[in-house]
């Protein structure tokens, strides 16, 4: 585990992340300072495992108004006790990872219209980013300009890059995650939309699972493909979809891309952030298999979904480039 001094906020591999920062041993919204994110922040000084849970009655619509009581959270099996318990429409902060190979030519212009209706359906000071790549990976908005809000600027940022060449997802995933990473909101998620195929990264699939199970950060994935595409890969877009608590998108041929956005942007705003601290210490680079229930009373069977682990250990340790995957 981290040292005293580096300890903080966490969530991990299927719903948390341990991000590090000190103050009391509750946790608390630490005042407004130099951004308006700031006042999301929360601090504490031990190793607190944090997970958003999205939770849904069986035939479909949120579970909006349940208590900190109805819910029951397990790691390994042994029931924990809740320390942190929220369930507030704050602001996020969003990476698009956008696939700008060859096979997505015909469907960027759908993909924008999809980021259009995203933001609009967002909450109001969100703060988005955009990772474009092809065989390459690049940051589509200005330098100066590291996040928005504004839907023509995030229009711009996917638009301004050309569909051509082969497919880095894996290294796209794990520049995104470092912007995450360095970002101030509580509360952090990346839609990568893609075919799920790798043919270019550096960094393998092994790597970014690893980076995932160590963030806090919400995963949507949305596959968009031909069948007869041969580098499609939705097995891989569902495994990390599922691994931090996220949702995989398989669209069929009437499925619109906006409507799936819209759908992740409401799903965000809806979501209980719930923090324990294990009561079993672990070795660093153990897996820890996390289970959230929630039951209460005339709510009929409710479903919840939350990141099925993480792995513990230091995650400010960036991930290696070990070479090609």
């Amino acid at each position: 585990m981290t040292s005293t001094a580096e300890r903080g906020f966490a969530g991990a591999l299927a719903a948390l992340f341990l991000v590090l920062f000190e103050g009391d041993a509750r946790p608390q919204v630490s005042p407004a300072s130099d951004g308006q994110e700031d006042s999301y922040r929360i601090t504490v000084n031990v190793d607190l495992v944090v997970l958003n849970a999205t939770v849904r009655y069986r035939k479909g619509g949120f579970a909006s108004d349940l208590r900190e009581q109805d819910f029951e959270v397990y790691e390994d099996g042994v029931r924990q006790s809740i320390r942190l318990f929220r369930h507030e429409d704050v602001p996020v902060t969003v990476g698009l990872v956008v696939d700008h190979s060859g096979s997505m030519r015909r469907k960027l212009t759908e993909v924008i219209a999809a980021a259009r209706t995203f933001v609009q359906s967002s909450h109001p000071e969100d703060r988005m980013f955009v990772v474009n790549f092809n065989e390459r990976v690049t940051l589509g908005l200005p330098d100066a300009t590291p996040f928005t809000n504004r839907s023509d600027l995030l229009e711009a940022a996917i638009s301004n890059t050309p569909a051509l060449g082969m497919t880095a997802l894996y290294d796209a995933i794990v520049e995104a995650q470092k912007r995450l990473h360095a970002a101030t909101t509580e509360k952090k998620v990346l839609i990568v939309i893609s075919d799920g195929g790798d043919n270019a990264s550096a960094h393998s699939l092994a790597e970014v699972l690893k980076m995932a199970g160590q963030s806090s950060a919400l995963v949507y994935t949305i596959g968009i493909f031909d069948e007869e595409d041969p580098d499609r890969n939705p097995e891989m877009l569902r495994r990390l979809a599922r691994a931090t608590g996220g949702e995989a998108y398989i669209p069929g041929p009437f499925d619109g891309l906006a409507a799936i956005c819209e759908r992740i942007a409401r799903e965000i705003r809806h979501q209980y952030t719930l923090g324990y601290v294990s009561s079993t210490a672990a070795q660093p680079g153990a897996y820890r298999a996390i289970r959230v229930t929630a039951r209460a009373p005339g709510k009929g069977n409710l479903a919840v979904r939350n990141r099925s682990g993480y792995i513990a250990g230091d995650v400010s340790r960036p991930v290696k480039n070990e070479g090609a995957k």
